[in-house]
């Protein structure tokens, strides 16, 4: 029941219960008994839930509840597509950088960086690299170069208050090669710094193994058949695979998975 100005006559009995004489409550409850059945408030009930929900607040408690607390308060979720062909190109260039940023609370993303990267040493995609990536030459052309998307990348982490040194967030990849091999190879040959953040992550593989026991030797394949999980998009999508990240560690942490970082230290 609302008044004028939109608020429940029950969400005033409930929220000011403790202002109200005792008497005057236990009369005010039998009267509203009377006049709405308990369907009525229960339907009110699951209505103000869902209110809730629709505002965060349901979920993020659930999700809170249900599994243990992560070491960080963020994972930041990367996969990078490279240029390539058959035999291998060399250098290999990054033409698609994206970023998932997962609540460590809650496991559930907040917030994406993604962009296509303009290849300057092998400018013209070869048809291996677009078949296997689904990335055609049109994405990339005209995109900025790595130097600008690396300084984009900087501002999306100070945005999303990442550079914030009581934030704990820490990268996640699947296998080392992204930042261990293709990102500080590039900036080398580009003369390009690496930042700090880039240094340290977890490899999902070494992560699924400890949990799970088993070596996955397809990659993402493996690790959503063996949690009994749908493929998301397209593999060798970049921001597909970040998604697949995400949905495994989610479930893996939802069984109780605590995830540490697997890279030594540079």
């Amino acid at each position: 029941v609302s008044d004028a100005s939109g608020c429940s006559m029950i969400a005033v009995l409930h929220t000011g219960a403790a202002k109200f004489p005792q008497n005057l409550l236990s009369r005010s409850r039998q009267a509203v008994s009377l006049l709405f059945p308990a369907g009525v408030l229960k339907g009110f009930s699951s209505i103000v839930s869902r209110k809730l929900a629709s505002h965060g607040f349901g979920a993020s408690m659930a999700a809170m509840s249900s599994f243990p607390p992560q070491r960080y308060h963020y994972f930041l979720v990367l996969d990078f597509e490279a240029t390539c062909d058959k035999p291998q190109i060399h250098p290999q260039e990054i033409i698609e950088f994206p970023i998932l940023k997962l609540n460590g609370r809650t496991m559930e993303i907040e917030s994406t960086f993604h962009m296509y990267v303009q290849p300057v040493v092998h400018p013209q995609l070869t048809p291996f690299c677009t078949e296997l990536t689904g990335i055609i030459q049109g994405m990339v052309d005209g995109q900025p170069s790595l130097q600008q998307v690396l300084e984009r990348v900087d501002e999306w982490m100070a945005k999303e208050g990442l550079l914030d040194p009581s934030v704990k967030s820490i990268f996640v990849t699947c296998g080392d090669w992204d930042l261990k091999v293709m990102l500080p190879g590039q900036c080398q040959y580009l003369g390009l710094p690496v930042a700090d953040y880039f240094k340290q992550w977890i490899n999902l593989k070494k992560a699924y193994s400890f949990a799970m026991g088993s070596w996955p030797k397809n990659g993402l394949l493996d690790m959503n058949k063996g949690l009994n999980l749908q493929h998301i998009g397209r593999p060798h999508s970049g921001i597909d695979d970040c998604k697949n990240i995400a949905n495994i560690m989610k479930t893996l942490a939802h069984r109780g998975f605590i995830f540490k970082q697997t890279s030594k230290p540079f």
